[in-house]
């Protein structure tokens, strides 16, 4: 028996490498959706984790680390906030 396939719609289904249910610290949006200055998750809405071991939304930091309040620091922790090398280094954590 033979079968010939007319048409395939295929789905496809992505999340962030991130703890269930965790949110921005900054703008309190899970990471599967978007940060308030995006229309889209995903690739235009990336996210960042620090050397702290704390995650943003890549628009989020970059407004945050632009206010001359912020310091430079990060806003759960306060230390001096720095991205991770590689996703080697966010991985070792988990």
């Amino acid at each position: 028996m033979k079968v010939k396939i007319l048409r395939y719609h295929a789905i496809a289904n992505w999340t962030w490498d991130t703890p269930k249910d965790d949110v921005c610290g900054i703008c309190r949006v899970p990471f599967d959706g978007c940060c308030p200055q995006c229309t889209s998750p995903g690739d235009n809405c990336p996210i960042v984790w620090g050397k702290c071991k704390h995650i943003f939304h890549a628009h989020c930091i970059q407004n945050w680390l632009a206010t001359s309040g912020s310091q430079g620091q990060c806003p759960m922790d306060r230390q001096t906030f720095v991205v991770a090398d590689s996703t080697n280094e966010k991985s070792e954590t988990q």
